[in-house]
Parts: C-alpha cells; sequence; structure tokens
C-alpha cells in the first residue's frame, strides 16, 4: 500500500506513504487515493479528511517521474489517458468529496503534490514547507489541474509566475497569496488541521455539504449563475434535521436572553 489511513474521531487521516521518494505520486498511489475516496464518500463514520505526507520532507514531490517518463514514451494517447485523465481525475474528487478535505502540508509540495493543495478545501502548512510548480523544466504545463486551479485561486500573475519559472515559493509566501489558510510550526502540524476539522464538525453534515458543494460548483460561474447554484444548495437543506436543530438551539438562546 501507498497510503495509509489512520482515524481520529472522525476525522481520517490520509498519509502518503512513500519516503523514500519523498512521496511521489505514482499511478499505484493515486489509483489507491482515488478509490478510497470513492469508499469514504458513504461512509457516515468519516465527517472529515486530512490529507498529510509521511517523514517531514516533503507532502508528495509530485508526480512519479519514472512512471510519467513510460508513458510520454508510449506516445501522445498513453500520456493523456495515464497522466492527465488519472492526475485530474484524482484532484477533481478531491474538490469534489462532499466532505472537508484539508491538506496538512508537512514539507515540499511540488508538481502534482502542489495541484493536490490546491484540490483541498483548506490547508495547513509547516513553517519550513515549499510550493513549487517545475513541470515547466520538464517541457510540459501542469497536468493535474494546475494550470487552471492555481490562478483561479490566487490570480493570474502570481500563478503564472509560480508556473513559468518553476520556482519554489515558501509558506509563508503561500499564505499571503492564499495558497494555504495557515502556517504553524511543523511540531503542530497535525493537531492545527484535526482542530481545523472539528472546527467544521461541529456543524450538521448535511450544512456542510451543501457549503462545499455551493462554492465549489459556483466559484467560476457568472454570479447570477452561482446564485442560483447558491439558492439550489439552499434548498437541499430547509427539510433537514440540522436546520430544525439550528434554529431550535439559536431560538431557545433567544428566548433566554429576553427573559
Amino acid at each position: 500500500m501507498s497510503i495509509t489511513v489512520r482515524h481520529a474521531a472522525s476525522t481520517a487521516v490520509i498519509t502518503i506513504d512513500r519516503p523514500d521518494k519523498l512521496n511521489a505520486l505514482d499511478y499505484t498511489t493515486i489509483d489507491e487515493l482515488s478509490a478510497w475516496l470513492d469508499n469514504a464518500s458513504a461512509d457516515d463514520s468519516i465527517r472529515s479528511v486530512v490529507l498529510t505526507g509521511s517523514g517531514d520532507r516533503a507532502f508528495s514531490a509530485g508526480a512519479d517521474i519514472s512512471c510519467l517518463a513510460q508513458s510520454i514514451d508510449a506516445g501522445t494517447a498513453h500520456a493523456l489517458q495515464d497522466i492527465v485523465a488519472r492526475g485530474q481525475g484524482l484532484t477533481r474528487r478531491i474538490e469534489q468529496f462532499s466532505k472537508p478535505v484539508i491538506a496538512a502540508v508537512n514539507g515540499l509540495a511540488y508538481g502534482g503534490g502542489c495541484e493536490i493543495v490546491e484540490a483541498t478545501h483548506l490547508a495547513v502548512a509547516a513553517d519550513h514547507a515549499s510550493f513549487a510548480k517545475p513541470e515547466i523544466s520538464l517541457g510540459f504545463p501542469p497536468p493535474f489541474g494546475g494550470s487552471q486551479r492555481l490562478p483561479r485561486h490566487i490570480g493570474r500573475k502570481r500563478a503564472l509566475e509560480m508556473i513559468l519559472t518553476g520556482d519554489a515559493v515558501d509558506a509563508q509566501r503561500a499564505h499571503e497569496m492564499g495558497l494555504i489558510n495557515h502556517v504553524v510550526p511543523a511540531s503542530d502540524l497535525l493537531a492545527t488541521a484535526l482542530e481545523l476539522a472539528v472546527r467544521i464538525e461541529r456543524h450538521a453534515p448535511t450544512a456542510v455539504h451543501a457549503c462545499l458543494a455551493a462554492v465549489t460548483r459556483g466559484i467560476n460561474l457568472p454570479i447570477d449563475e452561482g446564485l442560483a447554484v447558491e439558492a439550489a444548495w439552499f434548498a437541499t437543506t430547509v427539510p433537514t434535521a440540522g436546520v430544525r436543530r439550528g434554529l431550535d438551539r439559536f431560538l431557545s438562546r433567544s428566548d433566554m436572553t429576553s427573559q
């Protein structure tokens, strides 16, 4: 197995476990991550996911270059299927996952590793982490969705500087650009990610899912279409127990305050 999974209460902690390869994403690892997400989406005991890498050197150094080279040598059709379809499939699964996925970036996140961070809903980084888009040095653009997500997250010019130079940025710069939410000491990384998960899990699962889906689906739409997406997801929550409990809690507090 190229990944390990443990449970911290209702949070699943997934670790990319190839430390000798800086947690590079070979095809087996990508397929295992994708399959686990498919299964976990229907597991009600899992409320959130923290995704990290083994060791303290790398979250993921990106795609395993030996796999890429073999597929590219086999021709364009193989490369598109093996690399692009597989990599974009994984990042799409993460981005569209019905429960929050939080990246705990424990070292360098390069190439496909950075693209996974872009796809996660939230990200916390150790203060020694770094981020880079070095695909251009291999002669091709980011193939796991990074040429599309990164500009949407941090702006066109900042994204193009990373994509066109291949230069790394440190965790503080990644935070300033909006690629990650928090920078913490490495010793606090997992605890911070898990605490963030708990702060989300206190809310109704139906509400969390609706918020994730509304933002993910609507963020790239014109505002009127996005508002329609928001309305549709709001409508899904109206008859839920989560709304009833939330309203009852609020109204009971209001009644006590007014007395």
